[in-house]
Formats: C-alpha cells, structure tokens, sequence
C-alpha cells in the first residue's frame, strides 16, 4: 500500500461512524442538537446533516463528529461550543467532546426532508 492509499477506509467500511442509537439518552441528545442552528440557515444543525456521528458511552460521555456545511463557514470556530453547550444540558451527559471533520465533505443530500422542505428544497 502506497502513502497516498493509507488514510482510505478499508473497502465496506462506513464513512460515517454508527451513533449510539440504542443509549437511553440518545433521544434527548438529538432534541439537544436541535436547539442549535447555523445562523445563516434557518434550520437546526441536525435536520441540516452537520451532525455525522453521537457516539455515547456506558458512562454518558457523548463524542460528536460534525461537520460544516463550507470550510470557511464563519461560525466554524464557534458552531463546536454551541453543540457541546447544548448536549450538557442534557441531564445524565457527563462530558461531551466535538471533533469537527469535512470528510465526507457535506452535501444537501444529508438534509432531513423536514429541513429540504423548510428551505424550499421539497
């Protein structure tokens, strides 16, 4: 394998990591994630695809990767602790760790129908 080819999934392997749909407080994190909107879209960050992955521990601490819907989006460095902030009001949250990533890069594809139909998309 060449340099160029390391950082690929191995073939079947998701590009975007399973969230812990199971977890009693996976719900209640959502709704969380819903609290929060790109101030230049008029829908939550969730119904807009930003958020790839919540991944809950036994022990309630939540890791979030999301994503932006541009790289140079203004609020970049801002759009993490206005997810963190949200989860932590989630009673039972322990910690919560966001990671932001543009791989894959996001795609108005990974919009909820709720979301196309709000932008006038559907």
């Amino acid at each position: 394998m060449n340099a160029s080819q390391d950082h690929n999934p191995a073939e079947g392997t998701p590009l975007i990591a399973p969230s812990s749909t199971d977890h009693p407080l996976y719900e209640s994190i959502v709704e969380a994630c819903r609290s929060v909107y790109d101030p230049e879209i008029p829908v939550n960050i969730y119904d807009l695809g930003l958020i790839y992955t919540i991944a809950i521990t036994p022990e309630n601490s939540v890791h979030v990767t999301m994503t932006l819907t541009a790289p140079g989006c203004p609020v970049a460095g801002e759009m993490p602790g206005w997810i963190a902030d949200a989860m932590n009001s989630v009673p039972g949250v322990k910690e919560v760790d966001v990671d932001m990533t543009f791989d894959p890069q996001w795609g108005m594809d990974m919009m909820s129908d709720e979301a196309r139909l709000e932008l006038g998309f559907m």
